[in-house]
């Protein structure tokens, strides 16, 4: 299989209804989050980062050639950039001064001065980019070559490729430690992750994991990377120092992207076929809760204060093309009305009140059938 093949089955979504999803989240932990809006952006949204500040998040759509430049503020795009072809993932430098976006299809990689909002150069000699990455010092960027197999290194200086690594096949997902010693770069198709030493630029050893290793992030504190296979519907955790999966935590189905609350105690994983988002408790390696979302969830990201995450839904489809925005720190719908009665009689009033209680303030719809008038 290669990745093309595994990115042309991610079409299709389980998409609850409005009432499934009060009812679902009605039976979370306290400790769930939940969705309090809605961003519209462009065609097939993918990729997603925050500024260091907080302030702007970027989000490539894939089939506008653009990226949307959102005001986390007010919460509605200020701005769009026109990109490459087939923009995918993006990511900014440590400063806060540069976002590179990867180009699917033109085959480069996108240099934006975050000041202007304008794309300043374009780095060329990339084949089918995919991820993206920087070092902590914000003097590299690593990026996936799906086709090749290989990852690029480019000097943030002189936006220049100057060295390539081979890895596994079909490398997707790529995460540095918080100290930049060590990269982590998914390979789709060989099922492990290369890990690489970045002093040298060469690859230290290769972790076997489970199906279609996609995703990969690793913990602020830097002893844990977490690995989400696609195909298994789990995440490896792998121990940094010792290089070994140390445990598998079952998520949804097809997990997607992972990334970590910025004090580590919490992990969003989206499942793009299920249309939700698994939060992940880091000190027991439990699921806590599961957030439902909108149709194919691909990406998700932090505000640096941890409050807020933004996830991209990727269904390329009128009317989904947009951000879904999570409270960190919600409180689930939870009911609290006392079960209704199971009988009733014919041709009597009757009368029954739903209540329930959440930070947003929950609202019911009928999914199916009508209400009798009055």
């Amino acid at each position: 299989m290669t990745v093309r093949t595994t990115l042309a089955r991610r079409r299709t979504a389980i998409i609850g209804t409005a009432l499934a999803v009060l009812m679902l989240a009605g039976n979370l932990p306290a400790t769930a989050g939940g969705v309090t809006s809605t961003i519209p952006v462009g065609s097939d949204p993918r990729g997603v980062a925050f500024t260091p500040d907080g302030s702007t998040a970027y989000v490539t759509n894939m089939h506008s050639d653009t990226v949307s430049v959102i005001s986390v503020a007010s919460g509605t795009v200020a701005a769009t950039i026109p990109v490459g072809t087939g923009p995918r993932a993006v990511a900014f430098t440590p400063d806060g001064s540069t976002a590179y976006v990867t180009n699917w299809n033109s085959n480069t990689v996108s240099v934006i001065s975050v000041a202007s909002g304008t794309v300043t150069s374009t780095i060329p000699a990339l084949v089918d980019p995919f991820g993206v990455a920087f070092t902590p010092d914000g003097s590299k960027a690593y990026v996936t070559n799906a086709g090749p197999d290989t990852v690029s290194v480019i000097d943030v200086a002189s936006a220049t490729v100057t060295a390539t690594i081979p890895v596994g096949l079909s490398p997707v997902g790529v995460a540095f430690t918080p100290d930049g010693a060590t990269a982590y770069v998914t390979n789709a198709d060989s099922n492990t992750v290369s890990v690489i030493a970045v002093a040298s630029g060469t690859v230290t050893s290769t972790i076997p994991l489970e199906a279609i290793p996609w995703g990969v992030a690793v913990s602020p504190d830097g002893s844990t990377a977490y690995v989400t296979n696609f195909d298994a519907g789990t995440v490896a955790v792998i121990a940094v120092a010792s290089g070994t999966v140390t445990s598998t935590i079952p998520a949804g189905p097809n997990p997607n992207a992972v990334a970590f609350t910025p004090d580590g105690s919490t992990a969003y994983v989206t499942n793009i076929y299920f249309g939700t988002v698994t939060v992940i408790d880091v000190a027991s390696g439990i699921i806590a809760s599961t957030i439902p979302v909108g149709p194919d969830p691909e990406n998700v990201a932090f505000t640096p204060d941890g409050s807020t995450a933004y996830v991209t839904n990727s269904g390329g489809r009128p009317g989904f093309d947009m951000v879904w925005v999570i409270d960190v720190n919600a409180t689930p719908p939870v009911f609290t009305a006392k079960t209704p009665p199971t009988k009733a009689t014919m041709r009597a009033a009757y009368s029954y009140t739903f209540t329930a209680t959440g930070d947003p303030a929950p609202t019911f719809y009928v999914s199916s059938g009508a209400l009798p008038a009055g």
